[in-house]
């Protein structure tokens, strides 16, 4: 079974017009597919009324009770069932899931290290049956960025980890394509100039770009979890705007092709 794993980012799901113009997207996008989310504009600022001040360390959330509860809310609840209905009315019978619906994600609480992280999940099992099912049926998961550790306790997850931790399951026993869609045209060497994408990148290139911090803040965990991807099966990843997706599914270059093949840089 081919099957391609889509996760958008919040950027996207913040600005309804945007959102909309996304589903049509995706509801025309071809084949088995999964759309993975987070939501952490919308969360922060749900979290900013009720007086729940954002925490961020490393662009990274600190997930105490408070923002746990939060964050469940709205990605599971108000994101996830929005994308559900709008996907229903282009007659793409999709379900949405956090990683305790059917023990889809297992994950355990982040160790404390340097930083206390407080209620956020590392993830260590996916239960690859129970969505390949739903896939065979035509039902389109619509995966939130909420696990559990199967213990009773639900735990905040990196979106970007949880497409590539589905696509790396998947990838045993089936074609898997990754395709992270975010608010730029790809991989910039100048992230104020959308004409600086870089439309092919591999990991020696990566390595020398991150050194001289062209490579930097957020789009690091992204690229590490797409060689990640790449190393444990993965057929390709894609990065770039969401707008574009309709024509990475065509095989257009579009956005940032990333590549696992080492070679001589020079």
């Amino acid at each position: 079974m081919k099957i391609s794993i889509i996760k958008i980012g919040g950027n996207v799901i913040d600005y309804p017009e945007k959102l909309d113009e996304f589903i049509g997207q995706f509801a025309k996008f071809p084949g088995k597919k999964i759309l993975v989310h987070g939501g952490g504009v919308m969360a922060s600022r749900f979290g900013e009324t009720l007086g729940v001040m954002p925490e961020m360390v490393d662009g990274r959330r600190i997930t105490d009770s408070d923002t746990l509860d939060i964050v469940t809310m709205v990605y599971a609840g108000l994101i996830n069932k929005n994308i559900v209905a709008k996907l229903q009315k282009f007659k793409q019978n999709a379900i949405g899931m956090t990683g305790a619906d059917g023990n889809l994600i297992r994950s355990i609480k982040r160790p404390v290290k340097e930083i206390d992280y407080g209620f956020v999940g590392d993830i260590v099992e996916v239960n690859t049956p129970l969505i390949s099912e739903l896939l065979k049926l035509d039902i389109v998961p619509i995966v939130s960025a909420i696990t559990h550790d199967k213990k009773g306790q639900l735990l905040n997850t990196n979106a970007d980890s949880i497409a590539s931790s589905l696509a790396t399951s998947l990838a045993a026993n089936h074609e898997v394509n990754l395709y992270f869609c975010f608010n730029k045209a790809g991989v910039l060497i100048d992230e104020n100039n959308e004409n600086s994408i870089i439309p092919l990148i591999n990991e020696d290139i990566y390595q020398e770009l991150k050194k001289e911090n062209v490579i930097h803040s957020g789009m690091i965990p992204k690229l590490d979890n797409a060689f990640a991807a790449l190393e444990k099966g993965v057929n390709n990843v894609w990065i770039g705007k969401a707008d574009n997706l309709i024509f990475a599914s065509k095989g257009k270059l579009s956005g940032t092709i990333i590549e696992k093949h080492r070679y001589d840089l020079y």
